[in-house]
């Protein structure tokens, strides 16, 4: 029968993986890394955790997510929309954020339950900044009220995992074309 884990030494090994995360590449991290990162033993993590992306993915689960407080508000919707996808795109252009979109997608693809937990936590700041910054639109009379918030946050979603998946980051003709089709398609 395993033993429990070890609150405090799971805790560890999550905030190594954040660091690591933050200091390296999600490819320059390892096991070895963590176990003495987290001064615990590679077999406590390998009996904790299937795989190195099942370990990014409960750090992110639980970790702090960059950027979420910085999602743009103001008066111009077409600008807030241009300033996202632009910041995003910024994103997208290392091999650092390729490599962990990938990892995101071996998360989901062998624990589809985290999988899911983790699509929901990532996607949930852009979900409600979407439907926020649509109400105000819809207030001010510049969107239509039929509208539907989550359809266009899957929108932006799909096409920034699409980007970070490919490590192309969308082109600023990319993002005014964008911007504009969205536009036209939930304008009042």
């Amino acid at each position: 029968m395993p033993r429990p884990r070890s609150e405090k030494a799971r805790q560890a090994v999550l905030s190594a993986m954040r660091r690591a995360l933050a200091e390296d590449s999600y490819a320059a991290v390892t096991i070895e890394g963590l176990a003495a990162e987290a001064e615990v033993s590679k077999q406590t993590i390998y009996r904790w955790w299937p795989s190195k992306a099942a370990i990014l993915g409960e750090a992110l689960l639980e970790g702090e997510l960059p950027g979420a407080d910085a999602l743009p508000m103001t008066d111009d919707l077409a600008s807030d929309l241009r300033a996202w996808f632009t910041a995003v795109s910024d994103q997208q252009g290392d091999s650092a954020s390729v490599e962990l979109a990938r990892a995101l997608i071996a998360v989901t693809a062998t624990d589809p339950e985290l999988g899911a937990q983790l699509n929901e936590r990532l996607a949930a700041p852009v979900r409600t900044w979407v439907a926020t910054r649509l109400g105000l639109a819809r207030e001010a009379g510049d969107v239509r009220d039929d509208v539907d918030a989550d359809a266009i946050a899957d929108q932006f979603i799909a096409m920034a995992s699409y980007a970070a998946l490919l490590g192309k980051p969308l082109s600023a003709d990319r993002i005014d074309h964008t911007v504009d089709a969205i536009l036209r398609g939930i304008g009042a």
